[in-house]
């Protein structure tokens, strides 16, 4: 009664049964229409299946596909079963608007046709090449090599993959292209090959059929063995699900991108009733497991199904018929157009349900991108090691909550499980290696005329053979000595038939670059012109172009030399000091001290005797009192810093600054149009001549003999003032020529010596590491030391020439402490002796003299002997003795004298009031001479 009810639906199956891809396939799409309609018992429609077998061929497909839509005219087409097969009978599709739904063409270029009625219910594989390019990237390979079926589905993925890795910086230097109808020993040939190349990381992408026979024949010849590294596409994955343990044996190591599929209870419900229904249809395939094509073609189907109930129920389910002429003799010009097919197409662009793949969507027409799962085929089968999704990159876990990561920049292993590689290594492969039955290097060698202490060939005429040594051969030698493989090589000079250089540096570098020397090694600077064409290593030598100038010994050419350790501020402020210093030790002590009295000629040339003579410490004047001695002692202490400064900076310029360059400045040179000196075929001419050089005065050598005959002419007389060069040449020179030259200090500066590679070598790396390993150790001083010698005390560098006089601001301070502690002294004097004589600045009496009268009496008093300093006394037991006189008659300086006589004996002690101590009163005798005073009558 159901059969009655329902409307049939005519549906076609292109297949090829000759792949295991399709068998699985063709159970899962029965069982698809078989639980559908099982669940959905009350549909009005029914879908009936009409397989065909494409043969493995295009034209096959594309007959069984042009039968199925003229002749049985179906609704939709389901397959074909590969990309190749896929483009015509997708065009055949479009044409009867058809619907044709793949659930295995893969192919990208599939997606360049642009057909809406083609629906990709798979992955496409462009999408997984994100996935291999970050585990390249992972893992720091720098290399790759493709191995990928020469057909469509093998080319499709080509351009993806190559713009993916070059996003992460990897080279693919060779494409490994095999056909599918290739011979074992044809496989085998193309594996050798690949045996001599350095790279040893491969990305394997073809049919599971061939590609389980590629892995068959690397297990053979040893490339399965520990080192190198194998990657298998998404596509060749099924190897995995349907080989034998011999089979399995074969890939060990590998890892494998795989299309992520959650597990669920109807999932593995489904595995269990499809192995049963798979070994009913193909008794004999016992070893095959269900695949990820099975799962989509399980769900491709039901989509399918939901879209015919939706429109089939009322829609017209047959085909408009061209108008065609009776002329017409192809069968596409007879080919009608499906009624349905435009709403067929709609209801399948918007199905979207639960599949057992997983969220099952069209989107533009193929399903969205899904997480990857990174294998490990390990024992019997795969362990998942890693998952990479668009969104996070490679992560060890599926997390909803994991933060957003650039997967071009993840470069951490640790995000992956630990990986078991080919050879049961647990240490991740370097992805290259020197193959041990491959050609040596070829290692071109420029030929020095001049230098031959860096490079040097020399040709063996009875053999015909030549011989490479010098100080950058022995460098390399011992750097390819300190890597941790074996690294065969040969020197190949770089010359003409007649032994001469066969171009410039620049030229063999070039050579390089095409592939014609495999590296370059010598006297090669690394600058960056150099550097668009090929890689460098570190380098292994100093860096910075310098200037090298004749020294000449300008000790006893300047009779004024004892004036050069100090500066002219510092000689005159030196000079104020002294004067100062001698006026405040005379004012402090010419009261109390008979050293700084006398004739005012004399008092002038004993202050600035004593403060003079403090430079030898030679004065014989006695300081008294305790002011003038504080001053004294601050400026000692200024004098002996002073003069021993100016003892060790006369004694560096009369001795070890003897020797001074020509020339310090590079402008001095252009200025004067002197000759400048560049070694042969340096690129040091180019930036001679954009300082500002003539070109008529650069002059170039090639050795450092004719360097230094250069130098002897002089710049007058065909020779040169100055020479520009790299500093290992230099340090070559000047190990010879120490005594005549000096180098200044560097003007330019380069990157020293490196050796030379193309570009992205894999060997640039590991030899820089080397060059680290040597140029730290003993090994790189003995060969400087054999080839470049040593320099004793030559000196190596003479920095640009410079005022080495003292200046006034190293001491300043010094002076500041001098000069405040004599003024302090001044200003502790006035105030005691203006203090000790105020009666006679501001006297009682109204009848005294002016101001200005009162300060000369004040300096009057100054001028006296301070008869109250001890100084002036004879016995220790005196008193002082004070005379009054009237301000109107004080007397000048040798007005009066005044006489003690301390020789009699003192009478009988006298006790009265007025001396209870009993002690006697001296006898004083003044004598007046009132000669010189005007005001004698009132005295």
């Amino acid at each position: 009664m159901a059969q009655n009810t329902t409307i049939p639906v005519n549906v076609g199956v292109v297949l090829d049964v000759d792949f295991e891809v399709a068998k699985i396939g063709w159970t899962c799409i029965n069982m698809a229409i078989n639980d559908f309609y099982a669940t959905n018992s009350h549909y009005k429609t029914r879908m009936i299946l009409h397989s065909r077998d494409s043969k493995t061929d295009v034209v096959g497909a594309a007959a069984a596909a042009l039968d199925l839509i003229k002749n049985v005219e179906v609704q939709a087409i389901i397959g074909p079963t590969t990309s190749t097969e896929a483009e015509f009978v997708i065009n055949l599709g479009e044409k009867a608007q058809v619907p044709i739904i793949s659930y295995s063409a893969t192919s990208p270029s599939l997606t360049s046709i642009r057909s809406p009625y083609f629906f990709r219910a798979t992955q496409d594989d462009s999408i997984q090449v994100n996935a291999i390019s970050s585990i390249v990237h992972t893992f720091g390979w720098r290399e790759v090599v493709p191995i990928y079926m020469d057909n469509e589905f093998g080319e499709g993925i080509l351009p993806y993959l190559a713009d993916a890795l070059q996003e992460v910086d990897v080279r693919i230097p060779y494409r490994s292209v095999i056909s599918p109808l290739a011979t074992d020993d044809q496989i085998m040939g193309e594996l050798y090959k690949l045996m001599t190349m350095q790279t040893r990381v491969f990305i394997v992408h073809m049919y599971p059929s061939l590609g389980n026979r590629l892995f068959n024949k690397a297990k053979e010849i040893g490339m399965m063995s520990e080192g190198y590294v194998w990657i298998i596409s998404n596509d060749v994955t099924g190897i995995l699900g349907s080989s034998t343990s011999l089979q399995i044996e074969s890939l060990q190591g590998a890892l494998s991108v795989k299309t992520y599929v959650p597990k669920t209870k109807e999932l593995e419900d489904f595995r269990v009733r499809w192995k049963t229904k798979f070994l009913q249809d193909n008794p004999g395939e016992v070893d095959v497991e269900l695949s990820n094509y099975g799962l989509w073609a399980y769900d491709a189907t039901v989509a399918l199904a939901m879209a015919v109930e939706q429109t089939a129920a009322t829609a017209n389910l047959g085909f408009q018929k061209e108008n065609v002429s009776t002329s017409s003799t192809t069968e596409l010009d007879t080919l009608g157009v499906s009624r349905n097919g435009q709403n067929l197409l709609k209801a399948l662009a918007n199905i979207s349900f639960k599949g057992l793949s997983g969220d099952f969507q069209f989107i533009d027409g193929q399903l969205p991108s899904s997480p990857y799962q990174i294998v490990n085929v390990i024992g019997n089968g795969a362990r998942g090691v890693g998952f990479w999704t668009p969104r996070d990159g490679l992560v060890r876990e599926l997390k909803s909550s994991l933060p957003v990561t650039n997967i071009s920049s993840s470069s951490n292993p640790k995000q992956l499980a630990t990986i078991i590689w080919p050879g049961d290594s647990i240490a991740v492969p370097k992805g290259w290696q020197i193959p041990t039955n491959g050609k040596k290097l070829r290692i071109g060698v420029p030929i020095q005329q001049g230098f031959r202490e860096f490079v040097a060939v020399t040709v063996d005429n009875a053999t015909n053979t030549s011989s490479v040594s010098g100080y950058c051969i022995d460098v390399f030698d011992a750097v390819a000595r300190a890597l941790p493989y074996a690294l065969t090589y040969d020197y190949i000079p770089f010359a003409r038939a007649d032994g001469e250089m066969a171009g410039t540096y620049d030229d063999l570098i070039h050579q390089v670059n095409i592939g014609n020397y495999d590296a370059a090694v010598g006297d090669i600077t690394i600058i960056f012109n150099r550097s668009k064409y090929v890689d460098f290593t570190l380098p292994f030598t100093e860096s910075g172009v310098s200037m090298v100038v004749p020294i000449v010994d300008s000790k006893t050419k300047n009779a004024w030399v004892f004036l050069k350790p100090l500066t002219w501020d510092l000689w005159v402020t030196s000079f104020c000091f002294f004067i100062f210093i001698g006026f405040v030790v005379w004012v402090l002590e010419h009261r109390v001290n008979e050293e700084f009295r006398g004739p005012p000629s004399y008092q002038a040339g004993t202050s600035f005797w004593f403060s003079f003579s403090t430079m030898a410490f030679a004065q014989k004047e006695k300081v008294v009192s305790n002011l003038g001695r504080t001053v004294v002692i601050i400026w000692f202490f200024v004098v002996l810093i002073l003069t021993q400064s100016y003892t060790a900076s006369l004694t560096s310029l009369l001795t070890v600054q003897n020797l001074q360059p020509t020339v310090t400045d590079v402008n001095e040179l252009i200025k004067n149009g002197k000759a400048v000196g560049y070694l042969q075929g340096s690129f040091v001419y180019g930036i001679l001549t954009n300082l500002g050089f003539d070109d008529s005065k650069l002059i170039p050598y090639s050795s450092p003999e004719e360097w230094d005959e250069l130098f002897t002419k002089g710049s007058g007389a065909g020779g040169i003032a100055a020479a520009f060069d790299e500093l290992p040449y230099i340090r070559l020179f000047l190990s010879r020529y120490c005594s005549k030259y000096t180098m200044i200090d560097p003007t330019f500066k380069t990157d020293g010596f490196g050796f030379v590679f193309p570009r992205r070598s894999p060997l640039v790396s590991d030899i820089s590491r080397a060059i680290l390993n040597v140029t730290e150790g003993d090994k790189m001083k003995q060969i400087e030391a054999a080839w470049i010698g040593k320099q004793g005390n030559c000196p190596v560098s003479s920095p640009s020439v410079s005022s080495t006089s003292l200046s006034l601001d190293s001491f300043w301070g010094l002076f500041l402490i001098a000069g405040v502690a004599s003024v302090l002294a001044l200003m502790v004097f006035a105030a005691t002796f203006v203090y000790d004589n105020r009666e006679t600045l501001m006297p009682s009496n109204s009848s005294q003299p002016s101001i200005w009268g009162r300060i000369l009496n004040l300096f009057s008093i100054f001028n006296q002997k301070d008869l109250r300093s001890h100084t002036f006394k004879k016995s220790g037991n005196t008193d002082n003795v004070g005379i009054s006189l009237p301000s109107t008659c004080a007397p000048s300086p040798s007005s009066f004298s005044v006489h003690t006589d301390f020789s009699r004996e003192p009478p009988s002690p006298v006790y009265s009031d007025s001396n209870p101590n009993g002690q006697a009163p001296h006898r004083v005798a003044i004598d007046v001479d009132q000669r010189t005073n005007p005001n004698q009558e009132n005295c």
